[in-house]
């Protein structure tokens, strides 16, 4: 197989896997109205059936670590992409086997697990197998099809609903919204078969002609034989053969910057904005219920555009510089939004901070963040230590998606000299906290191999 073809594959399979990611998250926003009046929900059980997910994405993403270590990353996400295909067919089953809200949760459970594999093992996969110079964008191709993800489930929920009555939808049209989702993930299932394994992984199992065969159709002859020098250096060296102790210090400190590095990505507030997008144009600035649909389309089109950019500066500029500019956007974006709240002076610069935080996220922390965490842990660490930092993820991600609305509703934040914008300089407290990390404790990784960055830690 052609290199140019080779590298096709791996793409095929980050894009999908990511798609995944965001249309699973995001199908159940689109199904939410219909559901909850043919299943006659209470506020507890909407918010119940729409967050069940979060516990299987925490729970996937712990056993995702120990399953890649066992199987390896290629059959991690076999069972991923299993997961999602009986999540979409499960949470949309027919008259035939009538649904209940408890079935429905377990589906959405299973269809978490899937998230929670895949969001560990998908950029590990890419990160493994993409060559040193083109790897930061290969990776950043898993997260722009996040962002195309939630997009093209919001196009396929809206354009199913927009065919079929109300009552239509009620009764039946949320099914076709989970089960729109059978096509990607059967694609996505059938393709994982065609794809080589990791060579980092079948090194770490001693199968070195296996894993140098999947380095010459990446790099070619010379290149391979250079680089499995340094992963089998690498697996050498990493305690001589003696059992991981993860408890140690040298290795908790490597974990423990992952970690924090991960959930950081999710206390700029992204889901925040993500979640709850549509009220904050409604209370904040003004928009009507009736302009839902072109809100959520202006919010993805700038998550989209920007993802793009960071996908094509991310390997020339470096992580780090990315980090930083986004940051500063991010920083200037929410002290826009903030300051026109506290004015009451709510307008067009309100939603301009609220652009340009998301602009500044999708070119800094939302792909940067996976591109890191998947080059950044040594080989013989990479699998758990990825598990811990990306379910700490999921878990900063319920923190915030669930006490965002408490803040928001808070007496404090309601009153002078807040005005409704507390949130927001929280938010901004994290983002310096970010620059300070990415300063003291964050490698430049740019245009380096997996074994050279180990090296780093050392």
């Amino acid at each position: 197989m052609k290199k140019g073809v080779f590298l096709l594959l791996i793409a095929a399979v980050s894009a999908l896997g990511g798609l995944l990611f965001g249309y699973d998250t995001g199908v159940i926003n689109g199904a939410q109205f219909y559901l909850t009046e043919y299943f006659d929900l209470s506020d507890a059980l909407k918010g119940w059936v729409v967050g069940s997910a979060l516990i299987g994405c925490f729970v996937g993403a712990i056993v995702a670590g120990p399953l890649s270590i066992k199987i390896g990353r290629k059959w991690s996400l076999i069972i991923s992409a299993i997961f999602f295909t009986i999540s979409a067919y499960g949470s949309g089953l027919p008259d035939l086997f009538p649904q209940t809200v408890s079935m429905l949760v377990v589906f959405r459970i299973i269809g978490g697990l899937g998230i929670g594999v895949a969001s560990m093992n998908a950029p590990m996969y890419i990160a493994e197998i993409a060559p040193s110079d083109i790897r930061g964008r290969m990776v950043t191709y898993y997260q722009l099809a996040i962002v195309i993800g939630f997009f093209v489930v919001f196009l396929a929920t809206y354009f199913i609903g927009n065919d079929l009555t109300v009552a239509e939808n009620i009764e039946f049209g949320w099914r076709r919204m989970f089960w729109s989702e059978l096509i990607p993930s059967l694609l996505f299932l059938i393709l994982l078969f065609i794809v080589p394994k990791s060579p980092r992984w079948l090194a770490l199992k001693g199968n070195e002609k296996a894993a140098l065969a999947v380095l010459r159709q990446i790099n070619g002859d010379d290149v391979a034989e250079k680089e499995m020098l340094q992963i089998k250096k690498s697996l050498n060296e990493t305690n001589d053969g003696v059992k991981v102790s993860y408890f140690s210090k040298g290795i908790l400190v490597i974990i423990a910057i992952g970690t924090v590095l991960s959930m950081l990505q999710q206390f700029t507030g992204i889901n925040a904005v993500l979640y709850y997008g549509a009220d904050i144009f409604e209370k904040a600035l003004g928009f009507g219920k009736e302009d839902v649909l072109a809100q959520q389309i202006l919010l993805a089109f700038v998550n989209l555009i920007f993802t793009f950019v960071a996908m094509f500066t991310v390997d020339k500029f470096g992580r780090k510089p990315l980090l930083y500019i986004g940051s500063v956007g991010m920083i200037v974006g929410f002290l826009l939004l903030g300051i026109t709240l506290q004015q009451g002076n709510v307008g067009v610069l309100s939603l301009i901070g609220v652009l340009m935080f998301i602009a500044s996220f999708a070119l800094s922390m939302g792909p940067v963040v996976w591109v890191l965490l998947a080059e950044m842990f040594p080989n013989k660490i990479r699998s758990v230590a990825m598990s811990v930092a990306v379910a700490a993820q999921w878990a900063a991600n319920y923190v915030v998606s669930q006490s965002f609305p408490v803040v928001m509703g808070s007496e404090m934040n309601n009153s002078e000299p807040w005005n409704g914008s507390l949130p927001y300089y929280i938010f901004i407290a994290f983002i310096l906290i970010i620059v300070f990390v990415t300063y003291k404790f964050i490698p430049e990784t740019k245009g380096k191999s997996l074994e050279e960055i180990e090296g780093f830690w050392k």
